[in-house]
Formats: C-alpha cells, sequence, structure tokens
C-alpha cells in the first residue's frame, strides 16, 4: 500500500514538474514571439545647415523627394532632425552636438562648415554630404573613392565653373573689366574657385575685387564698395549668409543696376538675373542614396564621393529688363531655363 502511494506520489511529482516545465517553455516562446511582434526603432535622421528653414527649403525638399523615391515615409519609416543656424554659423557645434545626443542613425550637411562642424562633433556617426568644394583638401576624406572613416557623399567639386561665370557675364557685358565677387572667407574651397577665377579674368583684362561678407551687415557694405569701384558686374560665391539674406542681395543688386550671376536657382527665381553651377537640387537627389546605403549596413568609408553630374544655366529676362541689360541671343539658346 506504502508503494502503491510512493508511485502516485511520484507521477504526481513527474507531472508537476512536466507541467512547469511545458509553462517555462511557453513563456519562453512566447517572449519570443513578443519580441518579434515588437515594432523596430525608426532612424533618426540629423541634417545640419548654417542657412534658414526658407533659405534651405528649396535644397532639402529634392533630399526628402529622394528618400521618398527610395520607399522612405518622413514620421513613418524614418525621421528627420532639422537643425538650422539661420546664418549664425558659430552655433553650428551646438547644433551637431544636439543631433549626436539625438544619436542619429545618419547627419546630412548642407555645405562644408556645416561637414566641419559634424565632424568635430562625431566620428563614429556616418556623415553624409550633400555637397563639398574638395573633401580630400578639406580633410573630409582620404581620397574620393575610398573616403576611409565616417564620412562620404557629394562633391559639388568643378572650379572651371567660376571661370565660366565670368565669360558668360563677359558675354553679356562686353565692356566688362572689373567685377566684384562676395564670398565668405572661411569658406573651405573658395581659394581654389578664386584662382580658377583670376586665370579667367587675366584672359580678358578683367579686375576682380574680392568683398568678405561673413555676416548679414557686410551685405550692404560690400555693394556699396563695389559701386564705389565702378564694378560692371558681381559674383555671388556660394555662401550661407547670402544664401540666407538672397533676397536682400537680389534687391540691391538691381537697385545697383549691377549684372549679378549666382550659385544657386533659387536667386534667379526669386528675382536674381542668372545663375551658372552644378545643380545642387540634383546633389542633394542623391544625397538620399547614400542615407539609405547607410541604414542597409553599408560603411561610409567603402562609399565613394560622387561628383557633379548636372550643371544648369538659368536667366532671368525680367531682372535683365529691370536693369536695362540686353542678353545676348547665343547665350539665351544655351539657357536651360528662361524665366519671362
Amino acid at each position: 500500500m506504502d508503494s502503491l502511494s510512493d508511485n502516485l506520489k511520484s507521477k504526481i511529482q513527474n507531472r508537476k514538474w512536466a507541467g512547469i516545465f511545458a509553462i517555462a517553455l511557453t513563456f519562453a516562446f512566447g517572449g519570443v514571439v513578443v519580441q518579434a511582434q515588437q515594432p523596430t526603432k525608426v532612424p533618426r535622421i540629423g541634417y545640419l545647415t548654417g542657412a534658414t528653414p526658407d533659405g534651405q527649403s528649396a535644397r532639402i525638399e529634392p533630399f526628402r523627394q529622394g528618400l521618398r523615391e527610395l520607399g522612405y515615409a518622413e514620421g513613418k519609416n524614418i525621421l528627420i532632425e532639422y537643425r538650422y543656424a539661420e546664418g549664425k554659423l558659430d552655433r553650428l557645434p551646438t547644433l551637431a552636438a544636439e543631433l549626436v545626443l539625438l544619436k542619429a542613425a545618419v547627419i546630412v550637411t548642407g555645405g562644408e562648415i556645416n561637414t566641419f562642424a559634424a565632424k568635430e562633433a562625431t566620428a563614429t556617426i556616418p556623415i553624409v554630404m550633400t555637397q563639398d568644394n574638395d573633401p580630400v583638401v578639406n580633410g573630409f576624406v582620404a581620397s574620393l573613392a575610398r573616403p576611409g572613416g565616417n564620412i562620404t557623399g557629394l562633391s559639388n567639386f568643378a572650379p572651371e565653373i567660376s571661370g565660366k561665370q565670368l565669360e558668360l557675364l563677359k558675354e553679356i557685358v562686353p565692356r566688362l573689366s572689373r567685377v566684384a565677387v562676395f564670398g565668405n572667407s572661411t569658406n573651405p574651397g573658395n581659394a581654389q574657385v578664386l584662382k580658377e577665377m583670376e586665370l579667367a579674368a587675366k584672359a580678358f583684362g578683367a579686375r576682380l575685387q574680392y568683398l568678405d561678407v561673413r555676416a548679414v551687415t557686410d551685405i550692404e557694405t560690400a555693394f556699396r564698395a563695389a559701386s564705389n569701384a565702378h564694378a560692371d558686374a558681381v559674383v555671388a560665391l556660394g555662401s550661407s549668409v547670402l544664401n540666407s539674406h538672397r533676397t536682400q542681395v537680389i534687391e540691391l543688386a538691381v537697385k545697383s543696376r549691377l549684372p549679378a550671376i549666382y550659385n544657386q536657382r533659387l536667386y534667379v527665381e526669386d528675382g536674381g538675373l542668372m545663375t551658372y553651377g552644378v545643380s545642387l537640387t540634383d546633389l542633394d537627389r542623391r544625397a538620399a542614396t547614400y542615407v539609405d546605403k547607410i541604414l542597409k549596413g553599408a560603411k561610409p568609408a567603402d562609399l565613394p564621393v560622387e561628383q557633379p553630374k548636372k550643371f544648369e544655366l538659368i536667366i532671368n529676362l525680367r531682372t535683365a529688363k529691370q536693369i536695362g541689360l540686353t542678353i545676348p541671343p547665343n547665350v539665351l539658346a544655351r539657357a536651360d531655363r528662361v524665366i519671362k
């Protein structure tokens, strides 16, 4: 009797442990299922620029379009944190640090100065340049083919463009002898651009007057200096300050009756005379492909820096009429777009 009781107790005890084991397995596998069903983390992209939201809108939209074409929906499977220095470039290091603290998966930069700030803020988070005059000279990459670090993206390095800009000004202003060049001396790449421009100017006997525009207060001063020196035309180089205050730049150029050529189509669309250069919207759209590759596991060190592929000439005839300028038919025929 005692033996039967012991056997029964043993079976009950075995069943008890079997039940506990079964429950444990259920929780274990159930936990895996629950974990698998948890939503994946949405990657956060940082976008750093020295410009204002308005000044950068024409460049951010092509980038967002590029992301949409690759299947990304902002706010759903990707988040973008925008940081604008609004022309106050000394704020860039702080803004870059904010993006690092947010643990951005990638930081996209809208120009060389922004890339410098991002580079100083992190050596591990991937950085995608939307443009850079010379990323090798600037120390961002070891070479265009093999970047080697945490930075890659696109280069707008085409210094010969500055010479072409002067040639276009010479075609529309045959008497061209003195040209005011507006730029920011802190912008990397300016030296090479000016070197190419000097060569072109020397070829047809023109003199360059470089005017440093590092703050909004310098814009009016630069136009006054250009007028006092009897400049025949103005070339506006790439600059966050100029881009952010392009309306003022355009108005002063028209008021001074100075033919001006700019580096972005946005100037001409807003009333500027002419632009010739790399299509920045094309670079911004292509930057999205880098973000996509990095989010899918590619390393910036292994992604070659791309060179510009698309250039554009846009002319605003309304502005030409305002300043009493006639654009030769052969120049109009070469334009990608003419605003009438």
